[in-house]
């Protein structure tokens, strides 16, 4: 995959808006979503839509000391 941040703050911490990370097919051409990423979660938009599913922190941590 490529990940690149689409927008990023000079700031160490993470704000309200937080920063978005775009997420492209390995080969660049097609592009899968966007990871949002803010202080209450994630939030991910799927191809180029403009909303998607959100986790809060807890809900990301749990599902990943899951794995």
């Amino acid at each position: 995959m490529k990940v690149k941040i689409k927008r990023f703050d000079v700031e160490m911490e993470i704000k309200n808006s937080g920063i978005e990370l775009e997420i492209r097919s390995p080969d660049g051409e097609k592009q899968l979503g966007d990871m949002q990423v803010t202080k209450t979660g994630l939030e991910w938009h799927n191809g180029k839509a403009s909303s998607g599913p959100k986790k809060t922190w807890q809900q990301v941590i749990a599902w990943m000391n899951d794995e």
